[in-house]
Parts: structure tokens; C-alpha cells; sequence
């Protein structure tokens, strides 16, 4: 018999404590990420400490906020299957055609 007190876990430290807002409209995305599975294929990407810092904040706030427990991969997965399915449906207007021509001074 152990005694050690319950503690709380995960789910209850990171529930959500306010309702989700949804008053920004969102480009259509048919195109999904791939879930979490053994994937075949790896690529190597360099991103600076703020990069990084920041894809963990998010990490860290779909699971406090959003009740969502993703790992980095899972999020950087999805983020290119929204930014694919933009450049598909909006070509020359997508978010991603307009940032590396403002990223190149075009």
C-alpha cells in the first residue's frame, strides 16, 4: 500500500478554462497532415532558438489551451499541409508566394 496522495494529471493541468473563439475565417484545407506514425521518409531542417521557442510555445499551448498533446513533428506537419493546400488554392495570392516575394525585396 503506498502512501503517496493522488495527484492530477495531465488533462486536468492543461483543461481549457475558456470557451474557443471562432471569429477569424480560415482558408478551406482539404490537404491534412499526417498524424502520428512511423513515417518513412525524414528531412532535416534548421531553425533558429526563436524558431524553435516558438514552435514549443505552440506545442505548449494546443495542449493547455486546446486539450491537444502534439508533438513538434505533428505540428510542423500540419503546418505545411495548411500553407500547401493556401499555395494550391490561391497561387499567385498565397500567403506563402507573398512572403518569400517580400522575403526576397520582389
Amino acid at each position: 500500500m503506498t502512501r503517496r496522495a493522488p495527484l492530477p494529471g495531465a488533462a486536468e493541468l492543461f483543461r481549457p478554462t475558456t470557451p474557443p473563439t471562432s471569429d477569424t475565417p480560415r482558408p478551406r484545407v482539404d490537404r491534412g497532415g499526417s498524424p502520428r506514425q512511423k513515417h518513412d521518409t525524414k528531412i532535416t531542417v534548421y531553425v533558429s532558438d526563436e524558431e524553435l521557442l516558438a514552435l514549443e510555445q505552440a506545442r505548449l499551448s494546443l495542449r493547455a489551451r486546446h486539450g491537444l498533446a502534439v508533438d513538434r513533428g505533428r505540428v510542423v506537419r500540419e503546418a505545411i499541409a495548411v500553407l500547401l493546400a493556401d499555395l494550391e488554392e490561391y497561387g499567385e495570392e498565397s500567403m506563402l508566394v507573398r512572403r518569400l516575394r517580400q522575403e526576397s525585396g520582389q
